[in-house]
């Protein structure tokens, strides 16, 4: 990020779901995606979930609309493993597949309130993010970049 671009937006803090059951919501992403409720201080009824780097807010709602297909999606570094995983706690996702273009691989899953959520690898993101997030640990920038 230049200088210039530091007005701009960084990332995105959160989005908000609605959800028909607080606690089994919280307790589908806590298990799945290995979240964290955190309690705020203020009477809000939201609820705040977070995973350290990205988080998560579901707001209680009496009826669902439907999605579909709106979603988000979570990458991840182990496709195979965080599959495995799913297949663990006996969450049903789509057919894995994948994009020779990027080499990327993907399926989704649904939340307890139908929530679409997209599972994508990106073989190369990890590196990409730790050049954004910390380019020092890459070493010092060549003279004249």
């Amino acid at each position: 990020m230049s200088d210039d671009d530091k007005h701009l937006p960084r990332y995105i803090h959160h989005v908000n779901f609605p959800t028909t059951d607080v606690d089994r919501t919280v307790e589908w992403y806590t298990k799945v995606f290995g979240m964290q409720r955190i309690m705020p201080k203020s009477n809000t009824k939201v609820v705040l979930l977070t995973r350290g780097g990205w988080d998560l807010h579901f707001t209680p709602v009496q009826e669902m609309e439907r999605m579909a297909p709106y979603h988000f999606a979570v990458e991840v570094e182990d496709f195979d493993g965080f599959l495995k995983h799913l297949a663990d706690l006996g969450v049903r996702y789509t057919r894995p597949l994948a994009r020779p273009e990027n080499r990327s691989q993907f399926c989704y899953i649904h939340d307890p309130d139908h929530t679409m959520i997209e599972i994508v690898y990106h073989p190369n993101k990890r590196l990409e993010v730790e050049l954004y997030v910390n380019p020092a640990a890459f070493g010092p920038k060549p003279e004249g970049a």
